[in-house]
């Protein structure tokens, strides 16, 4: 049984009692009811999380499928662990007004893998409550399954949902002559989709005054599964213009997997030159327009040898891409040894790889108190192609390998990752990397609070890289909080160690999180020992919010102290700033890449 189902959440005590009754004659029930709800998945008696079975689809395989019935539910006061929850007050009633549900078509023509008339496959209903997760417009999902009375081979299947708050408002203003306004609405009329538009004024600049990023995405059409996106941004150091459709390998049955992009792009880049007085790196600004196209497909076959389960989740997959970027504005000349990132490429590359993946669920991760869907097995895959490059023709190698499993000390996930160009017999791009991601079980400190500590170490090693080619360490690559352009270098080692602490504490639906976190890192260029320069520290505490009927980022606050950072005025930082909720990797092969350098 998966480890959600053994969290238990402790019964108020006499003293958390009392409070509650203070508090309450204090601040009216209805109001204190939605601001102080139960935020795990529990039952109305919120003293156990529900119950997730591993399989509980399996007793039913083989039997046929008689209906489908979607149950949708509004944002405020549902569970799809307790089907008998509502909202309870009137602020929740209101609040679900000003949102549309998403449509119960919507949920059985888009995103169900199955359909009335087929048979029960108990891996497949479990993928599809995983995607309907990713969907990010739901808090949860559940898929049920009732045996029909009057035929013994039939069942009926009972699709729950619940909605997140997908309106999410964005703006800043210093006067009537400088403001920004977006919305961003994620499940647009109910149907799915994400549209997002933003604008801009700055009435002093000389460049440009108004600015507009818009972008429309149709996450499934049908029983297709093919994703399509249109992006228009028409800002200050960016202009472009571009459409994409995409189906990824979605669950292990899927045979086939491609996208098609094309687009225009027109940037505001910086490269670094050395100021021949002080010796310091100076950013330098140039404008660079291309045109991209890129596609590919791929194909899954499946496994002949191992056990059932290794036959069921496992594939071979083979896969084909073709690349285009032409450059028509480059700042300055490109030669063997100037500019090299700009020379127009034509990549072609073909990989064949093994995958093996399935997902264990879980809660407090990364999230708040929805269920994770952790995955779990081992990724291999051989990359091969040829570039006729402007600079001469090259060919590309690289190796990829992944694996991720639950220990008893915790999760592990391992990922290794090595590839460059070959030209005339020499290496040009190359990079090895590695990266490996801990966290521990979850350890219940009693009084509903929990904690979780993660562990993180990245290591790059790049060799022949192009000028202006570099890992950067600060930021969300390495020493978070502060950003610096000396912390750079074709080679890099960052650790970080961080402790979070969910608290039962919640306001308005937003739960709070304390964390400690410690970020060291090293950069180097080649020439250079990479152990024996300067180190750069970042640690402190933070405290983070997040509501998970929301569509928000989560918020923190973030006290931090630095040491060996160069040009900083103070070592202590506070910073108050959004965070998009991190993802486990996963173990699908998709497009053949360039392994990236970063």
């Amino acid at each position: 049984m998966d480890s959600i189902s053994k969290i238990r959440i402790d019964s108020p005590t006499a003293k958390d009692t009392a409070f509650g009754v203070r508090a309450k004659k204090v601040v009216p029930k209805t109001i204190y009811n939605f601001l102080f709800r139960d935020i795990y998945n529990s039952t109305n008696a919120g003293t156990t999380v529900s119950e997730i079975e591993d399989s509980p689809h399996k007793p039913y395989e083989g039997r046929w499928i008689r209906k489908i019935f979607i149950h949708s539910s509004d944002v405020f006061g549902y569970s799809v662990y307790d089907t008998l929850r509502g909202p309870s007050n009137w602020l929740d009633r209101i609040g679900n007004q000003f949102h549309r549900s998403t449509r119960a078509w919507v949920i059985r023509d888009n995103f169900l893998f199955f359909e009335e008339g087929d048979i029960i496959d108990a891996e497949k209903i479990k993928d599809n409550e995983r995607y309907l997760r990713q969907q990010g417009i739901f808090h949860d999902v559940r898929i049920l399954i009732i045996p029909y009375k009057n035929a013994k081979d039939a069942v009926d299947v009972h699709v729950y949902t619940q909605d997140v708050w997908s309106l999410l408002p964005d703006g800043s203003a210093s006067g009537l002559n400088n403001f920004a306004f977006g919305l961003e609405q994620r499940n647009f009329q109910g149907l799915g989709h994400l549209l997002k538009n933003s604008i801009a004024y700055i009435g002093n600049d000389p460049r440009q005054r108004w600015e507009y990023a818009g972008r429309y995405v149709v996450p499934s059409y049908r029983k297709t599964f093919i994703t399509g996106q249109g992006i228009l941004n028409l800002q200050r150091d960016q202009k472009q213009l571009g459409f994409k459709i995409f189906r990824p390998f979605l669950t292990p049955q899927m045979k086939y997997a491609g996208s098609m992009e094309i687009g225009y792009n027109d940037l505001r880049l910086f490269e670094f030159t050395t100021d021949s007085l002080t010796g310091r790196s100076v950013r330098n600004y140039f404008w660079s327009q291309y045109v991209l196209f890129d596609a590919w497909i791929g194909r899954s076959f499946r496994v002949f040898f191992g056990d059932e389960q290794l036959r069921e989740r496992a594939r071979f997959v083979v896969a084909l891409r073709h690349t285009r970027q032409t450059f028509y504005n480059r700042g300055k000349a490109v030669t063997d040894s100037t500019n090299q990132l700009f020379q127009n490429t034509r990549p072609t590359l073909f990989s064949f790889g093994f995958s093996n993946r399935r997902y264990k669920r879980d809660l407090l991760i990364y999230g708040f108190g929805r269920t994770e869907d952790v995955p779990l097995g081992e990724m291999a895959a051989l990359i091969y192609g040829s570039d006729p490059a402007e600079l001469g023709p090259r060919k590309y190698i690289g190796v990829k390998f992944s694996k991720a499993r639950y220990m008893k000390a915790g999760y592990l996930y391992s990922l290794v990752n090595l590839g460059t160009y070959v030209k005339n017999g020499s290496t040009e791009q190359g990079i090895f990397s590695t990266e490996n991601n801990y966290f521990t079980p979850l350890h219940n400190l009693g009084k509903r609070w929990y904690a979780r500590h993660f562990l993180n170490v990245k290591l790059g090693w790049g060799f022949n890289r192009f000028e202006n080619e570099y890992f950067n360490i600060s930021g969300n690559e390495g020493i978070q909080g502060i950003f610096s352009d000396e912390m750079r270098g074709t080679r890099k080692l960052v650790i970080g160690v961080e402790s979070v602490f969910f608290s039962p504490i919640n306001f308005l639906g937003f739960r709070m999180a304390p964390f400690l976190f410690s970020n060291i890192g090293w950069a180097s260029f080649k020439g250079q020992r990479l152990l024996t320069t300067r180190p750069y520290h970042g640690y402190g505490i933070g405290f983070r919010f997040r509501n998970e009927n929301l569509t928000f980022n989560t918020f923190q606050i973030r006290l931090s102290m630095y040491s060996g950072i160069p040009d900083i005025t103070n070592p202590f930082r506070a910073g108050f700033e959004g965070v998009t909720p991190l993802r486990l990797r996963d173990f699908d092969i998709s497009a053949p890449e360039i392994i990236p350098f970063r």
